[in-house]
């Protein structure tokens, strides 16, 4: 790929806005958000902090079950990058107040006819 390809303005720009609307509906435990900004399918993965999951079912499962309570953090080291104008890789760590461990995660997005998905994801604390 030509380097002139990564990292477009205005590509960098929708995957900025649809990883902080990800990001707003996390801490708010906005499901339904959350659910739409994940491709539907069975072959989409969110490996978790203490899950592994397989398919959109699986993950839409999980959020129903996780509870509301303590999901404010705050995010550094934030970097994302777009490929083209249909691919892109979002990574971040976080802290979240009354927990000294880091958590990172880090999310592979591609540009479907109904807008970004995530269609892998990974979630991990530092020990």
């Amino acid at each position: 790929m030509k380097t002139e390809h990564i990292d477009r303005p205005a590509i960098l720009a929708e995957m900025n806005a649809a990883f902080y609307r990800y990001e707003q509906a996390l801490i708010t435990n906005d499901t339904a958000v959350l659910d739409e900004l994940f491709w539907h399918d069975p072959r989409t993965v969110r490996y978790g902090a203490g899950e592994n999951l397989y398919g959109i079912d699986a993950i839409r499962a999980f959020r129903t079950a996780r509870s509301s309570q303590g999901l404010d953090r705050e995010l550094v080291n934030t970097t994302i990058t777009t490929f083209g104008d249909d691919m892109a890789v979002a990574s971040t760590e976080f802290r979240r107040e009354g927990s000294d461990k880091t958590g990172r995660q880090q999310q592979t997005w591609v540009k479907m006819a109904s807008g970004w998905k995530i269609v892998a994801a990974h979630v991990s604390l530092m020990v």
